[in-house]
């Protein structure tokens, strides 16, 4: 069994970030997993050692060429990656983003399984996955607590606000897991060592076959015009109970048309 993960490399959250001129997040630094894919990641090692045998395959979409989040995943155990990076993808947005890891599939080909997270921790558009699918014309399965393999079929347990359904497809399919789906191992030592040496293929949006016009800001369907910081939190209003409070608390939810 051959599965891909999407892994994303992303500044590390615990440092404050920073933006560019054209008002994104700066990359320039070392970029660290994101920890959501933490979770895509485990899940396909362990899919592939139930079926037996195969491999797992990251795929990344950087504009720097950094590696150090993609070795972090590596050295769980994944056997290889493909990392395409290019300034040109500076300003990438969510679909054209999904064009270049759709590109990056068929160009590992013979994959049976696309695991990505449900969203990622830098960008929160939660619609790379279905956007993916639909390029590659794979099932989308989406919201994965958990997942399950068997005569040529995926099944999940899909999270829902009430608890959860069970849905499957036929392979190939893309399925995005949540946080929780399995618990992350730790890198161990002999396989930091061992990520060293594992092949990583750097490609460019044009290798793929993609114009310049279809990435970076050439590509964007949107442009940010301006970054504020969030307003302070303003004090909320005190109601001094002198036995008819609850009259004030009613008479402000109504205000609010809660009740």
């Amino acid at each position: 069994m051959n599965i891909l993960v999407c892994v994303k490399q992303i500044p590390d959250p615990a440092t404050p970030g920073e933006l560019t001129a054209e008002h994104t997040l700066k990359r320039e630094a070392k970029l660290i997993l994101d920890e959501s894919d933490s979770f895509g990641v485990e899940m396909a090692l362990q899919l592939v050692d139930k079926a037996g045998g195969g491999d797992v395959t990251l795929i990344s979409v950087a504009p720097n060429g950094e590696v150090s989040g993609l070795r972090t995943a590596l050295a769980m155990g994944a056997a290889k990656a493909v990392l395409v990076s290019d300034p040109s993808l500076s300003g990438s947005d969510s679909l054209s983003t999904a064009k270049v890891i759709a590109k990056a599939v068929e160009r590992v080909g013979d994959a049976d399984l696309l695991l990505t997270a449900t969203e990622s921790t830098d960008g929160y558009t939660g619609t790379i996955p279905a956007q993916v699918a639909e390029l590659l014309d794979w099932p989308s399965l989406t919201f994965a607590k958990q997942v399950t393999i068997a005569d040529g079929k995926v099944t999940i347990q899909r999270q829902t606000e009430a608890g959860y359904d069970v849905v499957e497809a036929s392979l190939p399919a893309v399925v995005s897991v949540t946080a929780g789906v399995v618990e992350p191992r730790y890198p161990s030592f002999k396989g930091i060592m061992a990520a060293k040496n594992k092949p990583v293929d750097a490609v460019k949006p044009a290798d793929l076959g993609l114009a310049d016009d279809q990435v970076g800001w050439a590509g964007a369907r949107q442009k940010i015009t301006s970054v504020e910081q969030a307003p302070e939190r303003q004090a909320g209003e005190k109601i001094e109970d002198d036995g008819t409070a609850f009259e004030a608390v009613v008479a402000y939810l109504e205000k609010l048309k809660v009740v």
